[in-house]
């Protein structure tokens, strides 16, 4: 099976839908890992290029922080001050205009620890000092699970931990955002987070951390349920935004990553539209942003046939609440002026 390639992705090959529709993508990253483990272990500005000069009109992306091109030395708060560096200066290069008009990572999204409370201060200013124009607010993992074989990135009840909290109001007082991972079970406590913390704004990545392998996997009417609700509890936070996406990476329980030719747009549509109409419902399309996650989600699906799916699910809604969902709710969370 050729996991994380190509010359797999280009079997399936479609006309652009709507290719004049303006859309900001509000989630995806840059890395060079060096690891052939890793599919698309090298993802940079040709690669994301070439992905988003495909066929749909790409405005401006964001940036979101994956723990690539840390300082190697220094204090260890401060070591995720090299990945701001490294990206701004991606994002110069494509604002010259010199590979075209897409504003790559207009926004981006750094790396803090919340756990320093008040601490946090003097690392958040070093972040912006970095990127004093396009440096928004910093992406902190939550997800914890019980099951050892569910990665963890978190301690047990973080959402709840007072330094955290403490953090999280810092955060708010620079007028900065937090994007955040959960898993589904966890919806609930971050409903309680973003309700002791009104005043920072929350963007929930993924569709709120569904996960229907390992030990949920087959058992889709235990999880769904489970996820609905929490859902429709953290869409009550006025705080909290969703992304719309991450949901092509395996861990979501679909198996287009398997398949021997790529899936189409109208069968990834009809897949994909129970769950993200269900969000964009419960949250209104100006609190929701259709997400790409590339390079992770590109494991199952081309740029392309993506966001050509993402079109053909949201015709049912007004030319207003489009625009939220693909550009208009993304570029007001991040600031972006485009």
């Amino acid at each position: 099976m050729p996991y994380g390639d190509n010359d797999w992705l280009a079997l399936t090959q479609e006309p652009t839908i709507e290719p004049d529709l303006p859309i900001c993508d509000p989630h995806h990253h840059f890395w060079d890992f060096r690891d052939v483990r890793i599919p698309y272990q090298r993802y940079l500005l040709d690669e994301l290029n070439a992905d988003v000069y495909s066929g749909h009109n790409i405005r401006s992306t964001v940036f979101i922080e994956t723990r690539s091109m840390y300082k190697p030395d220094g204090p260890d708060d401060l070591k995720s001050v090299g990945e701001i560096e490294f990206v701004q200066g991606l994002a110069a290069a494509s604002a010259s205009g010199v590979y075209g008009p897409t504003r790559a990572a207009a926004a981006i999204i750094g790396n803090g620890n919340l756990n320093l409370g008040e601490k946090v201060q003097p690392v958040l200013e070093s972040l912006k000092l970095a990127s004093p124009n396009r440096f928004q607010g910093i992406r902190q993992p939550c997800g914890w699970d019980p099951n050892p074989e569910v990665e963890t990135r978190a301690p047990e009840q973080q959402l709840a931990n007072s330094n955290f909290r403490k953090g999280a109001q810092i955060l708010a007082n620079m007028g900065l955002s937090l994007d955040i991972t959960v898993y589904f079970h966890q919806l609930e406590e971050l409903a309680d987070f973003a309700k002791a913390v009104p005043d920072v704004t929350i963007i929930l990545n993924h569709i709120g951390g569904l996960y229907r392998i390992g030990p949920y996997a087959n058992r889709d009417n235990e999880v769904l349920p489970h996820w609905r609700e929490g859902i429709k509890k953290v869409s009550e936070c006025d705080n909290i935004v969703l992304k719309l996406g991450g949901i092509g990476q395996p861990r979501y329980g679909f198996l287009w990553h398997t398949y021997s030719k790529p899936i189409s747009s109208e069968n990834l549509s009809n897949e994909l539209a129970p769950l993200i109409n269900y969000c964009i419902d419960q949250f209104t399309p100006a609190r929701c942003m259709f997400e790409s996650n590339f390079p992770p989600d590109k494991v199952s699906y081309s740029y392309n046939i993506l966001f050509n799916a993402f079109k053909i699910l949201s015709k049912q809604y007004s030319d207003k609440e489009r625009s939220d969902l693909f550009h208009d709710t993304a570029t007001r969370i991040y600031k972006i002026a485009t």
